[in-house]
C-alpha cells in the first residue's frame, strides 16, 4: 500500500512502544519519517530496524518536545533531508506516578508531566504550522489517552492532558 507516497512525517515518542509503531506503519504506507525520542539509542535501533526492513526512510533525531529550540532543529532537519512537512502526529508523552489523589504531587510533579504531555504538543504544532501553511496542507495528530474521560487510568496531571486537548 502507498497511502502516505509522498508524504512526510514527524513523529514524537517513536522510541519504542506506539510510536515506533506509527512510524513503522507511515514508512510501510510511503512516508518519509523523522522519528523523534529523547531515548536516542532505543531510537536509533527503532530506525534502523524499520530502514533494513522499507529501505532509508526514516531518520532518527534525539528531541525534547518541551524545548522550541529543539522543535526548531527537528523542523529544520525535516526540511533540509525532505524538504516539507506533511504531517504531524504527537504521540510523546509521560504517565507519571498512578495516583487518583492530587495531594500526592508536588508542583513539579505537575508541571513535569504536562509540560511532556500537553505543552509539548502545543509547541509541535506550533512549530510545524508555517511549513504547513507554506504547503497549504497539513495535518496534526495528537495522541492522548481515554483516561481523562473515564479517570482512574494514570494519574491526575496525565488524565488532565486528555481533558485539555478534547475541549
Amino acid at each position: 500500500m502507498s497511502r502516505l507516497a509522498g508524504k512526510v512525517a514527524i513523529i514524537t515518542g517513536a522510541a519504542g512502544g506506539q510510536g515506533a509503531a506509527e512510524a513503522k506503519l507511515f514508512v510501510k504506507e510511503g512516508a518519509k519519517v523523522i522519528a523523534t525520542d529523547m531515548q536516542l539509542e532505543l531510537l536509533q535501533e527503532t530506525v534502523a530496524d524499520i530502514n533494513e526492513t522499507f529501505g532509508e526512510h526514516a531518520v532518527a533525531v534525539q528531541h525534547n518536545i518541551t524545548s522550541e529550540e529543539d522543535w526548531k532543529r527537528v523542523v529544520d532537519e525535516a526540511i533540509t533531508r525532505f524538504g516539507k512537512i506533511d504531517i504531524l502526529v504527537n504521540n510523546a508523552g509521560i504517565l507519571g506516578k498512578l495516583s487518583s489523589d492530587v495531594n500526592d504531587y508536588t508542583l513539579d510533579e505537575w508541571n513535569t508531566i504536562l509540560n511532556v504531555n500537553a505543552t509539548g504538543s502545543f509547541l509541535g504544532m506550533k512549530a510545524v504550522m508555517g511549513e504547513m501553511k507554506k504547503n497549504k496542507s497539513g495535518s496534526i495528530v495528537n495522541i492522548s489517552s481515554i483516561a481523562g474521560l473515564v479517570g482512574g487510568q494514570g494519574g491526575v496531571p496525565y488524565q488532565a492532558r486528555r481533558a485539555l486537548f478534547e475541549s
